[in-house]
């Protein structure tokens, strides 16, 4: 099977690569002509390429011409819809990183253009593959902990723009912490309550932890109500410091009316600190989320695995942040539209 990764601005595009070159049987490829938002010493293109080992593309005909059975959109989010439309055209698969894209309007076009080329739009949300939140699930739907009446969840880490500078530039993403972090929570519900729907939702965001060093929002707080009666709300700050041993972490606490379940997603890794180095460590020796979810994506989930996200999913999660920025802005809860 060959696969291409198409852009290599997001910080996850690295990892994609990695994971591809060493699965057996798939010939991998990277493409990243479109390095004009690389910041100085943020390491792009053909050079990022000849680091990983991989073979590498000049432009995207070039690596649509290498005749690739599927795709992996790693571009800024607001690059997402050109490159979607582009592997419709060629009526390959793709697996575009999160947020489906930075407006409604675009990812209904994205979903528009697969659908009139037969083609699948997967989205990449890896944490709905954790072990912990397959138990969350599994409490949920055999009845156990009752009907869902509230949800907490947090999705916390560094601000992004160490590695690379476009997450906070809103043209480029979209937003700031509200964009990039509400949507991992809001895949989890999405799946976890099946049929019901976000109704409204009503967001505080602010800029006070980076205040002078970016434009966009870097802590926010979303509450979201849904049609089944639950409510959730969604800590999606950059809030974790320079120094944190870890580049992020999400945790859920779902309140049923016979059990409250927790889980911690990447709580399978041991903590340290380097005073050599001057900062946090992290050990991880726990499932690799981002390997389950592209094997997923290339071949199926499996007996009683979880399936990779979809278009349509991606669209409902990009509402609620659509429908968070609205609420931000006006002061009051805004519908989902």
């Amino acid at each position: 099977m060959k696969v291409a990764v198409l852009s290599f601005a997001h910080v996850h595009a690295a990892g994609y690569l990695r994971l591809l070159a060493r699965m057996p049987g798939i010939d991998v490829i990277g493409s990243d002509p479109d390095t004009a938002s690389a910041a100085p010493g943020e390491v792009r293109g053909r050079a990022f390429a000849d680091e990983l080992g991989v073979a590498y593309a000049q432009t995207y005909e070039e690596a649509f011409a290498w005749g690739p059975d599927a795709v992996i959109v790693c571009s800024e989010n607001a690059r997402h819809r050109p490159l979607v439309e582009l592997a419709a055209s060629h009526s390959v698969d793709v697996l575009c990183e999160k947020p489906l894209a930075t407006t409604v309007a675009d990812g209904e076009a994205m979903l528009a253009a697969c659908r009139a080329a037969g083609v699948r739009l997967a989205v990449a949300f890896p944490v709905r593959f954790s072990p912990a939140y397959a138990a969350v699930k599994a409490a949920v739907a055999s009845g156990d902990a009752g009907r869902v009446l509230t949800v907490s969840g947090a999705n916390n880490g560094a601000m992004p723009t160490r590695t690379r500078r476009w997450f906070a530039d809103p043209e480029l993403a979209g937003g700031g912490a509200l964009m990039d972090h509400t949507v991992h929570i809001a895949d989890l519900l999405d799946d976890l309550f099946g049929e019901a729907r976000p109704v409204d939702v009503y967001a505080q965001t602010n800029n006070l932890m980076y205040e002078g060093e970016v434009d966009a929002e870097t802590s926010g707080l979303v509450t979201v109500t849904y049609d089944n009666g639950a409510v959730a709300t969604i800590d999606c700050s950059w809030s974790h410091p320079r120094s944190h041993h870890s580049w992020g972490g999400l945790e859920l606490t779902v309140v049923g009316e016979r059990a409250t379940l927790e889980m911690d997603a990447f709580d399978q890794s041991v903590h340290g600190y380097s005073e050599r180095h001057r900062r946090g460590l992290e050990l991880p020796f726990g499932a690799d989320l981002d390997e389950r979810m592209l094997r997923a994506f290339l071949y199926g989930p499996g007996e009683g695995g979880m399936e990779v996200a979809d278009g349509e999913g991606g669209l409902r999660t990009l509402k609620i942040v659509a429908a968070g920025y609205a609420s931000a802005r006006s002061g009051v809860p805004v519908a989902v539209g």
